[in-house]
């Protein structure tokens, strides 16, 4: 029996005992049938002894008797929702509902305990229409505006989405600027993958209208502007990302370095990679360098400087990028053992978590914008990969 039961009950029913026991306080007691703390201890009885059934007929005709009892009523319908008894909770604010003599606050309440059974149930239409019709309802509006994001964010309904953030936004000085931003970012994800590029502008200069250092927009403006053939302006958009949020600068490494052999500008890459591995600890930048010093110059120069950036900054991803770079220098020899090694260091870098949330600490190998065990928008960061490695051991 779950204690909160006791404490729901027995106050209320030692409370309705007294009452009973007072000569003309409940005028009722003698020639109502039912009696009211008789059935008080009856349904406690049954909930005693697991009876949910029994007890909630008990309870609804109290509340046909007593109107009253309606905030026990809810509170009783709260408990078995936490249960996850959601049909009889369900019930219980279903039959209160039902009464005509709720006044508008207990309606209002008995509603929103009645939508979040509903969405609790997976009924979403349900719980939608009702969260809905709460939104305009004072005192109730907020917390119905967030149950509806939630819904469409379910749904992925993102148009649905901003349109609710932008009530809660209105309301009250909060974070849905960047929410809202993302939902814009959402959208154009959609728009991009269509090709449909000019409907994709719209929603980033939407997104960068919420929050002007998303870097999530930034991102995608960078693509557009190489889906479009415009490489140098993709370079420079793609290198805002340094001073909204270093940490993302990994995120485009891949990107900048793509459009600037696309434009055959290997001297500007070199130059750039080589600002940015210095600044940053990124182990992403530091590979991108030692790829394109392997490219102009071979793999012995690229070791080279693999040693001396995990030296300096010790990295698992170092470690096996430079077992990769000997194993094509190496002897048959010494290749045997390189490989075994690079099987060994590989599959400890396929393991290794690259992201965090710093909300609720959800660790993932790809990066999420909407972290997959919250649903925060915006927690999940880039982690700094680094153990400690004694490069001097492979660099000889």
């Amino acid at each position: 029996m779950d204690p909160l039961w006791l404490l729901l009950l027995l106050p209320v029913a030692a409370g309705s005992g007294w009452l009973a026991a007072q000569p003309g306080v409940l005028p009722w007691r003698k020639t109502d049938p039912f009696d009211l703390p008789t059935a008080y201890f009856k349904g406690l009885n049954f909930l005693l002894n697991e009876q949910h059934d029994k007890a909630i007929e008990v309870f609804i005709k109290m509340l046909e008797v007593d109107s009253e009892t309606v905030e026990m009523h809810l509170a009783l319908g709260n408990l078995f929702r936490r249960r996850g008894e959601v049909e009889r909770a369900t019930r219980i604010h279903q039959n209160l509902i039902a009464r005509p003599n709720l006044d508008r606050h207990q309606r209002a309440q008995a509603l929103f305990e009645l939508a979040q059974d509903y969405l609790k149930a997976g009924l979403l239409d349900r719980a939608e229409s009702l969260f809905s019709e709460l939104a305009d309802v004072p005192h109730h509006s907020e917390p119905a505006l967030r149950h509806l994001l939630l819904i469409y964010e379910q749904e992925k309904e993102w148009e649905k989405c901003a349109a609710v953030a932008r009530r809660l936004a209105s309301g009250a000085n909060s974070e849905m600027s960047a929410v809202i931003a993302q939902y814009s970012c959402e959208l154009a994800e959609s728009a991009l993958a269509e090709g449909r590029y000019d409907r994709a502008r719209n929603f980033i200069d939407s997104a960068f209208s919420a929050d002007r250092n998303c870097v999530r927009a930034t991102i995608q403006s960078g693509r557009l502007e190489a889906l479009l053939g415009r490489h140098l302006q993709a370079i420079a958009t793609w290198k805002r990302v340094q001073e909204q949020d270093p940490r993302f600068l990994g995120e485009v490494i891949d990107l900048i370095s793509g459009s600037y052999r696309i434009t055959d500008d290997n001297e500007g890459l070199q130059q750039f990679l080589n600002e940015t591995s210095e600044t940053h600890r990124d182990v992403r930048l530091a590979l991108a360098v030692a790829d394109t010093i392997e490219s102009e110059s071979g793999a012995k120069q690229a070791e080279e400087f693999i040693v001396n950036w995990v030296r300096r900054h010790p990295s698992v991803h170092g470690l096996h990028r430079l077992i990769r770079l000997k194993l094509k220098q190496a002897d048959s020899g010494m290749r045997r053992d390189l490989d075994l090694l690079d099987t060994m260091i590989g599959g400890i870098v396929e393991r290794e978590y690259r992201y965090e949330c710093r909300q609720c600490g959800f660790s993932g190998r790809s990066m999420h914008w909407q972290c997959p065990g919250c649903r925060g928008w915006n927690t999940i960061m880039p982690m700094a990969l680094r153990v400690p490695v004694d490069a001097e051991l492979l660099a000889g």
